[in-house]
């Protein structure tokens, strides 16, 4: 086995961590929109509950335009959530490549019989990727809440 110096294990250290930041980067963005798919699923929670009982307690007029309201309301709900879970799933992927990128990085210090550097290039590319369109989509899920609030404050239900 080849002796290796310690600025060459070193590089190589600092190589591993290159990608370390965007992985660290990934966990603060997945906390983040954890946080508004919780928020999210306890709207739909308290908005299926307050149909339930107003459904259990009379047949009114008014009743039945808020249980019309509040339906509306569920269906645009269960769509951001799709959205979200779709931006979650950019994120987690997006970790898992950088922490793929790390170990091939390592592994290609230490083989000498085939390169991984454009497998390592092309894993780091990807979770950049993944990144960007869980941005995007965490816009457009932005996009669509507002429109939910709008919908909710018009419709005065």
């Amino acid at each position: 086995m080849a002796k290796f110096s310690n600025e060459i294990i070193l590089q190589l250290i600092q190589l591993m961590l290159a990608p370390a930041v965007m992985i660290n980067a990934c966990g603060l963005l997945i906390l983040g929109i954890n946080s508004k798919y919780s928020i999210i699923v306890n709207r739909i929670r308290l908005l299926n509950d307050e149909k339930r009982n107003l459904i259990n307690l009379s047949k009114e007029n008014e009743s039945q335009e808020r249980i019309k309201s509040i339906s509306e309301q569920l269906i645009k709900l269960a769509f951001r959530v799709k959205i979200v879970r779709n931006v979650v799933f950019c994120y987690v992927s997006a970790l898992t490549l950088f922490v793929l990128t790390s170990i091939l990085i390592g592994f290609d210090f230490l083989t000498l019989t085939f390169s991984l550097k454009y497998f390592s290039i092309g894993t780091f590319l990807c979770g950049m990727i993944l990144v960007l369109s869980g941005a995007l989509l965490t816009s457009y899920e932005i996009f669509e809440g507002y429109k939910i609030v709008r919908f909710e404050v018009e419709s005065g239900h």
